[in-house]
């Protein structure tokens, strides 16, 4: 597979059964293929998502002393501002050419994450930054959530068997900054080639270049979405539920023509992130003389930290 493959949510909610059916096969059969998939239909309106590029644009052109003192040391970058430079990807030690911001859950129900999850940092200098990041934070969640039922039934699962887990569960939307680059880079990359912690990620902002895929024969794919899509992929939670049938898909942002590197990017990935709780032990029905069991059994939270540590935000 040498393309994207595209799909639109409204088929799913369409009350139409075998509309619904047709669907949850196709995007099955892609997450399958390659692990990445660009929709249409999803909750988030093109209004909300200009209002948070204005805002996020405005944020990364602050002073540098003012987006420092939105950084949480000791935090692993879980919340507010992380310099540039100070992610890598696993297994490497050199820092990738971004810089971002995150947005995390707002506790409604289940206060006792509260202990776990930290706080949203509040941003002093931009009134409408905070409230614009959670109207968008909450789009995509939503949208995440019936992902995920699509993909639960794609497994044979109930339809719902991921909303408990889900709910108020420890998600991070991710503003990036890409900035122009100034000097040769040599080994540094936008992104170095790596796979994401989640379960799903949905992916404002790859409209332009430099996102590319891994796919199952070991090319590397362009991976641009149209205006109103976004681009969503398995993460690695995901890959060790399914005992890999649904595998967590290598990606990266490469760095862009000598001639184009005094153009920034931005990008605003959401990170579906299950309650702490959740055990990633593989499902029973994945497993068999085939295909034995690839992962030790581990809770969603404990995985979380041992990637943070790994990409050395801990």
């Amino acid at each position: 597979m040498k393309n994207i493959p595209q799909a639109d949510l409204n088929e799913f909610l369409s009350g139409d059964p075998k509309r619904k059916s047709d669907f949850v096969q196709f995007i099955g059969a892609s997450f399958q293929e390659i692990g990445f998939l660009a929709l249409k239909g999803h909750f988030l309106e093109k209004d909300l998502q200009a209002d948070l590029y204005r805002e996020i644009n405005a944020f990364f052109a602050l002073p540098r002393k003012n987006k420092e003192a939105y950084e949480i040391k000791g935090g692993g970058g879980q919340r507010g501002y992380t310099g540039f430079g100070k992610e890598h990807a696993a297994g490497r030690t050199t820092g990738d050419l971004k810089e971002f911001w995150h947005f995390g859950q707002d506790l409604k129900v289940h206060k006792h994450l509260k202990e776990i999850y930290p706080d949203n940092i509040q941003v002093s200098e931009l009134e409408h930054f905070n409230v614009i990041g959670d109207e968008v934070y909450k789009k995509l969640e939503k949208t995440a959530e019936v992902l995920l039922q699509a993909i639960s039934l794609y497994l044979g699962l109930e339809e719902n068997y991921f909303d408990h887990y889900i709910r108020e569960g420890n998600s991070i939307l991710r503003a990036i900054h890409y900035p122009p680059i100034t000097s040769v880079p040599n080994e540094s990359e936008r992104a170095a080639a790596h796979g994401d912690i989640n379960l799903i990620t949905l992916l404002m902002g790859s409209q332009g270049g430099g996102l590319q895929v891994l796919n199952r024969q070991k090319e590397w794919v362009d991976a641009v979405a149209a205006p109103d899509e976004l681009m969503i992929n398995i993460g690695d939670m995901l890959s060790r539920l399914t005992n890999n049938y649904l595998p967590s898909t290598i990606h990266r942002v490469v760095n862009p023509p000598k001639d184009e590197w005094g153009k920034a990017r931005y990008s605003l990935p959401f990170f579906m992130h299950p309650i702490p709780k959740m055990p990633l032990n593989c499902l029973p029905q994945m497993v068999d003389e085939k295909n034995p069991q690839l992962y030790d059994d581990i809770e969603a939270g404990e995985f979380l930290r041992q990637r943070l540590v790994a990409l050395g935000l801990l």
